[in-house]
């Protein structure tokens, strides 16, 4: 018997180690592949539109100050004609939870025209931004806006979709240790399935009807 536990505890351990190996493996990937594509705002290329991802909001509707700062991000790329529009996406299944929203009331107060502002309310994932980026909104080329952490995935996901991306920092100030923490170890799992989503499973996101930010594109 305990020979038997004893088996069964390294196999255990040795798939432990491989699971972990992989996700260090795939995080490294996805990283190395996205760097050369990442610029600051002041060295970003002028681009038709700028994403912006959702990043959680708080119990009163607010953005949180991750979101805040993308916000902030790509209000400065449109102040200095680096963006057209703004695309703001994000989750709003629930009926007190607009993403979308918050960050358009969020960008208004910092002086962005309401017309330079585009709305998606099914960026419930990283993946679906991208997606319906390009089958929704008929974007071609992009900046993406988004803390460090997150960006090397955006910009992989966008870019094996199809879309011409570059990904623009957007952290202005320091966040808390614990959230940036696990922040930063979530990306492993996510950035795994991010793979998975795009070579293997293709899954297809809330689509509708087609409305480009450009139409004379």
């Amino acid at each position: 018997m305990k020979r038997w536990l004893w088996m069964t505890l390294r196999l255990s351990i040795g798939l432990a180690a491989l699971v972990v190996a992989i996700l260090i493996l795939a995080r490294a990937w996805v990283v190395l592949r996205a760097r050369k594509f990442i610029v600051s705002a002041a060295n970003a290329p002028p681009e038709r539109v700028a994403i912006v991802f959702g990043a959680g909001l708080w119990a009163d509707g607010s953005p949180t100050p991750i979101l805040q700062d993308r916000v902030a991000t790509a209000a400065r790329l449109y102040f200095q004609g680096r963006a057209e529009k703004l695309l703001f996406s994000g989750d709003n299944r629930f009926i007190y939870y607009n993403e979308p929203e918050a960050m358009r009331r969020y960008a208004l107060k910092l002086g962005v025209p309401n017309e330079a502002i585009v709305l998606d309310y099914a960026g419930r994932r990283t993946y679906d931004t991208c997606y319906r980026a390009k089958a929704i909104f008929g974007v071609k080329k992009a900046l993406l806006v988004t803390q460090k952490f997150h960006l090397a995935r955006a910009i992989y996901t966008c870019r094996t979709l199809g879309l011409d991306v570059r990904g623009v920092p957007a952290d202005l100030r320091r966040y808390p240790t614990t959230p940036y923490i696990f922040w930063n170890l979530r990306e492993f799992l996510a950035t795994s399935r991010a793979i998975v989503d795009l070579h293997i499973t293709h899954p297809t996101p809330v689509l509708g009807k087609y409305e480009p930010i450009f139409p004379e594109d």
